[in-house]
């Protein structure tokens, strides 16, 4: 199976059951991380390193889903205006990161983005470190577990994919309050909750792809 032919055409399926009429595109990413990302308008990216965990096609719907979400809601945007609001204690941050950064900082991009200035830094790490909040991802959680729906794929997937993501893991991962994104536990059980309303819109779509392809 190739996977980039695959996820150019979940993609395309979910991008068009959102409704939405951005300029659409996707790579895959030839990465051994886990991961995958939006940005606002429309363009998304998925790592080589996520395919093998997923292992269907319909938990890459899943994982698609989502990520067209942020883009549909403009969390992105909603981000960057977050990141902004925040300039209001810029000021104060850049006294303090300029005075004690060399004792702070310990990775060269904290070192760079003390170098920007109070205001410029406070905005970049706000953006950079905090892109998306909690409240963000299980809105993609469930607005993309109903683009999943939408386009024939069995939105039991959704959570069969964090089963998936949590043995990945091993026991690994920062906890929840620790994180912008909610536990894999505490996202299984709010897609079990959202899923008798996802199957509605499942067994009404005009497609059944169902878990889809076997990703090999």
């Amino acid at each position: 199976q190739d996977w980039t032919e695959m996820v150019q055409r979940v993609a395309g399926r979910i991008a068009a059951a959102s409704g939405e009429n951005f300029q659409w595109e996707i790579v895959l990413i030839d990465d051994p991380e886990p991961n995958a990302w939006s940005m606002p308008g429309g363009k998304m990216a998925v790592y080589t390193g996520i395919m093998p965990i997923l292992k269907t096609e319909g938990a890459l719907a899943a994982v698609l889903g989502h990520e067209v979400a942020h883009a549909t809601e403009r969390h992105g945007q909603k981000g960057y205006a977050r990141a902004i609001e925040e300039q209001q204690t810029g000021a104060v941050i850049g006294i303090a990161t300029q005075v004690s950064g060399q004792l702070l900082c310990k990775t060269e991009n904290c070192r760079l983005l003390t170098g920007l200035g109070g205001a410029a830094a406070s905005v970049a790490l706000t953006f950079f470190n905090r892109k998306y909040s909690r409240g963000d991802e299980t809105d993609a959680d469930k607005v993309g577990q109903v683009f999943m729906a939408k386009a024939g794929y069995d939105p039991a997937e959704s959570i069969v994919l964090w089963e998936r993501m949590g043995a990945s893991k091993q026991g690994a991962g920062a906890p929840e309050w620790m994180s912008t994104h909610p536990s894999d536990t505490n996202r299984r059980a709010q897609l079990n909750q959202w899923l008798p309303e996802a199957q509605k819109i499942y067994q009404a779509s005009p497609h059944k792809y169902g878990k889809g392809s076997e990703i090999k």
